[in-house]
Parts: C-alpha cells; sequence; structure tokens
C-alpha cells in the first residue's frame, strides 16, 4: 500500500511540474503573439529590395547595353508608379552614378496597376510584389577600360491599407567590364532581358 500511495504521489508531481511548464509556455506564447501585434511598422528602406542586372559581359567599346534593376516589395505594401495616379503621390524613381565613358539613353518603367486602399476615395496607380526598371545606356569609344560600378538610387514611398511611411531612398550596384571595342559582346542574364516594360523616358540631361 505505501508503495502504491508513493507511486500515485510521484506520478501527480509529475503531472503538476507538466502542468506548469504548459503553463509557462502558454503564457510565452501568447507574450510573443501581443509583442508583433504591438509590433511598430518596418523602417521604410527595409520594405524595398532591389538587385541589379546587366545585359552585357563585358560590355564592349561603343556597344548600347541594358541595366534591369529587379525590385521586390515586402508583403502587405505597395509603393507608387512612377507615373502616379494622384498629383500628391511621391513617384518612384531611380537615378544612376555613371562613370566615366558611360551615358544613359532612356530608363523603361513599368506602368503599374490600379488598386483600391481605404485611405484613398480613387484607385491609386501603384507598384506591388516585384517590378523591374530598365536603363539603356552606352559606352563610348573612348570609355576606360576595366570594370565599372554604376551606382543606383532608387527614391519611393511604401504604404499598406493603413498608413504610408515617410519617403526613402536606397541604393543598389551594378557591376560591368568596359572592354575594348573589338570584344565579343556577350549576353547575359537573359531572364531578365526577355521583357520590355511599356513606358520609356529620355534621359534627362
Amino acid at each position: 500500500m505505501i508503495m502504491i500511495f508513493l507511486s500515485q504521489n510521484h506520478e501527480r508531481n509529475h503531472r503538476r511540474r507538466y502542468l506548469a511548464v504548459f503553463a509557462l509556455l502558454a503564457v510565452l506564447a501568447l507574450t510573443t503573439i501581443a509583442l508583433a501585434q504591438d509590433k511598430p511598422y518596418p523602417a521604410a528602406a527595409s520594405v524595398l529590395q532591389p538587385q541589379a542586372y546587366v545585359s552585357l559581359q563585358p560590355v564592349p567599346r561603343g556597344h548600347a547595353f541594358e541595366i534591369a534593376l529587379v525590385a521586390k516589395i515586402s508583403p502587405g505594401f505597395h509603393i507608387n508608379a512612377h507615373e502616379p495616379s494622384e498629383e500628391y503621390l511621391i513617384p518612384t524613381k531611380i537615378t544612376a552614378d555613371l562613370p566615366l565613358g558611360v551615358a544613359l539613353v532612356e530608363t523603361t518603367y513599368p506602368r503599374g496597376v490600379m488598386r483600391a486602399f481605404r485611405f484613398s476615395k480613387t484607385p491609386l496607380r501603384v507598384y506591388e510584389g516585384s517590378f523591374t526598371v530598365k536603363m539603356k545606356l552606352r559606352a563610348e569609344a573612348g570609355a576606360p577600360l576595366g570594370p565599372k560600378k554604376i551606382g543606383l538610387t532608387v527614391g519611393y514611398q511604401a504604404c499598406n491599407q493603413d498608413a504610408c511611411l515617410p519617403p526613402t531612398k536606397i541604393p543598389a550596384t551594378a557591376e560591368l567590364e568596359i572592354a575594348s571595342v573589338d570584344t565579343p559582346a556577350q549576353p547575359a542574364n537573359p531572364n531578365i532581358f526577355s521583357a520590355t516594360p511599356a513606358v520609356k523616358f529620355p534621359a534627362q540631361r
């Protein structure tokens, strides 16, 4: 009888410890959920993740080439199109810091899609999910040879259904190599450069 009582008592103590651990885990889980719900909006610069690609590698002197900036937008957010549907909206814009001997010909932006949002009485033209901007450039005849970096700056404003984050600018970099004029031009990243967005903008002098 004593052995049975001790065994039952041990089982009850084990069950109490198990319930205590389970209760502690439940409290921690609820606390994690509450903290997640109270978490502030992300930093504006973290909403967009850009990556730059070059259409030729290397780029011979005297040849035209393209840079494609592929940008992914965090789920739940959108950014205004380059040509927004309302004048008060801040457009998405990409600028390039070009090395000596490289000239910008034109920039091609996607048109965007019209979406309805709770904060606007009318649908707005935006980018969502991901989008690609293409820049047509030319390596001049006297462009310095060797590896080059083209610094890109993406300016945008990100919003969700409830609020807009502050306008921001983030960097991206395209890397290429300028080669002599008789070097064969080798296509690069064909999957990126197969499709062409609809709206082209001449280079601004």
